[in-house]
């Protein structure tokens, strides 16, 4: 075939597909080609610059932070939300794109592990709409949901409201975040739903999770579930920049090691980063270094963050 004859064929492929919205398996039929020739014209039309393909990005969509961080983290995904530098007006955005990627990749059969303390993720619930029914959803809690009755309404509204709008099943953990001493950890395991709650652990198909800092957040302060002053100095002079279900690490995402591990009921590090989809949420000057130390340890694969946030994390 001469050249002239292949590229003229190459421009009328590529003329029904893109422009005429024909598919291949019609386009083979109408010029009495093979699939397989009609693909390879049209990849052949991209290669010839007969065909160029231009997305032209919304204004407020940062593809390209995206992209950065993905590559620099190693992250499945990112999700680069635009607002205002403003912290509630962030919760809220935040919040609103974290409930629409929950909804978009939704899959039946999900286990679906969700911190208990976080303001973000209430965000995330508040801007939740109904989803279509999935079957065997299972909404977990990952960090005990037990604290001040007053603030402990908030953990219990995030799994049940979450459960109902994904037509799940609610699974709370009940038992306090911090336990007073590591003895009391093993006679709150020997409670059958506690047992059980903590045994799905490993089979957490996606982890939804706030990101904290060394101090703890208005919600989690109000629960009861925090360490004291003493404590928490203890933990910065480890290294410590922040938390994710209560489980401190340091710059460079590597678990904090001290006794006050023991006393957490809840996710470890090491078996969020064996979940598929663990999906870190959270922004705001205030968490850039526990955000920088989750991504830098590999602690979460997927990050939904502002975009104030996402430039100064390149």
């Amino acid at each position: 075939m001469a050249r002239i004859d292949e590229l003229r064929l190459m421009t009328k492929v590529a003329h029904l597909y893109h422009d005429q919205d024909m598919t291949q398996p019609e386009i083979a039929v109408q010029l009495d080609l093979s699939q397989a020739t009609v693909s390879r014209l049209l990849k052949r039309a991209k290669q010839e610059q007969i065909v160029r393909v231009t997305v032209n990005v919304p204004y407020g969509v940062y593809a390209d932070l995206e992209e950065r961080l993905q590559q620099t983290y190693g992250l499945k995904e990112a999700v680069v939300v635009d607002t205002v530098e403003h912290s509630d007006q962030i919760l809220r955005d935040i919040g609103s794109a974290a409930a629409y990627y929950l909804g978009t990749t939704l899959r039946a059969g999900d286990i679906i592990g969700v911190s208990s303390w976080s303001t973000t993720l209430l965000a995330m619930v508040d801007a939740l709409q109904p989803q279509a029914r999935a079957s065997q959803i299972k909404i977990l809690q990952i960090l005990g949901g037990l604290g001040n009755p007053s603030a402990e309404i908030y953990a219990s509204r995030l799994v049940g409201r979450l459960a109902n709008l994904l037509h799940g099943e609610a699974m709370l953990l009940p038992a306090p975040g911090v336990v007073g001493s590591p003895e009391v950890v093993p006679i709150l395991l020997e409670d059958r739903y506690v047992h059980d709650a903590m045994n799905l652990f490993d089979q957490v198909t996606i982890a939804l999770v706030g990101i904290g800092t060394v101090e703890p957040s208005g919600l989690l302060a109000s629960s009861g579930n925090i360490f004291s002053p003493e404590e928490l100095d203890m933990l910065r002079a480890a290294g410590a920049v922040g938390d994710i279900c209560l489980r401190f690490f340091d710059a460079s995402g590597t678990p904090v090691v001290t006794p006050l591990n023991e006393r957490v009921i809840g996710m470890t590090l090491g078996q969020l980063q064996q979940v598929k989809r663990a999906v870190g949420i959270a922004g705001g000057k205030e968490k850039l270094n526990a955000i920088r130390g989750a991504l830098q340890g590999r602690l979460i694969n997927v990050l939904i963050t502002d975009r104030f946030t996402a430039e100064r994390l390149i």
